[in-house]
């Protein structure tokens, strides 16, 4: 999966978009995918400048995956 059809599924899913970010950062209160310099993928909560529950990746469809299925367990992110 790549990021573009990770944004997909998120919007087919009715995600909030104000509850991610797909391209790295410290956005507040949101969840983040980022692809650092060294080619690693991260996956992290960001709140007040720092992340949390860091998840490393080699690839950005592992990634991504992740990201979708973390997401999709939240029931915050999108209406009940």
């Amino acid at each position: 999966m790549t990021k573009t059809e990770l944004r997909t599924k998120l919007d087919r899913a009715g995600v909030y978009a104000h509850s991610y970010w797909l391209d790295g950062g410290f956005p507040n209160e949101r969840y983040v995918l980022s692809q650092e310099p060294n080619g690693r993928w991260e996956v992290y909560y960001s709140e007040r400048g720092q992340k949390t529950g860091l998840q490393l990746f080699d690839s950005e469809s592992a990634a991504c995956e992740y990201f979708l299925d973390h997401l999709l367990k939240d029931p915050t992110v999108r209406p009940k």
